[in-house]
């Protein structure tokens, strides 16, 4: 089969097909014949080992490969068919179409892979394509998994910090859905796009600095890493929620701080990528809740290229390579 593999950390350069040995799916595995796949910032980031957020580094060199990766086959986040199962599955039959997380087994970046069954997978929503599907379950995981603790009441306001983003643009629908006021905060090639999945106002960061507005907020969700927490408390409302989706230690310091001796509250709890909250997000895009962004759609051999769309931000949505000709 043919899979997207690097073998040395580095740019988007790295990135090439080679054909490898097809998996084989064990007892409790299923063999999944991948359709799509999205280019994430966290694949860019695992492919150079530079990391936003700088305490990821040394753990994940630890576990992924000190001088060269181990894994060598990238993709967390995919959309595909079900082709085969081992002999102990029980909850999938050959020919389901499925999306999900494969979580930091990765290999979504090639024809074929397999997961354990147990695995946040989910039936694809049966009005979206595949490459729309591949681009859900990252951004609405953790979107969902934010907002669920936010605990938004109609009329709220929030500010969403790194809006037009994969985790941002399901972020704007989300709160839009449960009744918010939605500020949306990006660059201004992404303020259309914005407004048309449901922002009512939007801030762009390169001109205005939103702590300096003058508008507070009762929820702040912020995917930027290394943004000021104390800017963004300064913004909340006395009772506001904070929610940090790329949190620094000392923003994890200082939120026990604020948790205790404040009546503001931080949160910032990684999302734990559910089934039932995937099977919740297949409902909401099959009625029409929620629906994916898709900037564009590369194909396996502009892997490199989709890779330097997302690392450059000039996208309008989310990045998606696609394992199988239309």
């Amino acid at each position: 089969m043919r899979a997207i593999v690097y073998r040395k950390y580095g740019s988007p350069d790295v990135l090439h097909l080679e054909n490898v040995d097809k998996p084989v799916p064990e007892d409790n595995e299923i063999l999944i014949r991948v359709h799509a796949a999205e280019a994430t910032k966290s694949d860019c980031e695992m492919r150079s080992f530079k990391f936003a957020v700088k305490w990821f580094w040394l753990p994940l060199r630890l576990m992924f490969g000190v001088f060269r990766p181990k894994k060598t086959i990238l993709g967390g986040y995919f959309s595909g068919e079900v082709e085969a199962v081992g002999k102990g599955v029980t909850g999938f039959s050959n020919g389901d179409q499925i999306f999900g997380s494969a979580g930091f087994k990765f290999g979504a970046y090639a024809e074929y892979m397999c997961l354990p069954e147990n695995s946040t997978i989910a039936p694809k929503p049966s009005n979206i394509s595949f490459e729309e599907a591949a681009a859900v379950p990252l951004g609405a995981l953790n979107a969902i998994h934010f907002l669920n603790k936010a605990t938004i009441k109609r009329g709220d306001s929030i500010l969403i910090n790194g809006a037009g983003g994969s985790i941002g643009t399901f972020a704007v629908q989300i709160a839009k859905a449960q009744g918010a006021i939605v500020t949306a905060v990006d660059s201004s090639i992404k303020e259309e796009m914005l407004r048309q999945i449901g922002a009512d106002h939007f801030i762009d960061y390169k001109k205005q600095n939103f702590a300096k507005s003058g508008k507070t907020h009762d929820v702040l969700f912020s995917m930027v890493a290394g943004i000021s927490s104390s800017e963004c408390l300064s913004v909340l409302k006395p009772d506001g929620r904070l929610l940090l989706a790329n949190p620094r230690i000392v923003d994890m310091l200082r939120s026990l701080i604020t948790n205790n001796f404040s009546t503001k509250n931080v949160d910032f709890a990684f999302a734990g990528e559910t089934r039932q909250e995937l099977l919740e997000l297949k409902t909401m895009i099959e009625d029409g809740i929620i629906h994916p962004v898709v900037d564009r759609v590369y194909p396996m051999e502009q892997a490199a290229e989709a890779h330097h769309t997302v690392e450059s931000e000039q996208r309008l949505g989310t990045i998606v390579i696609a394992m199988r000709n239309s």
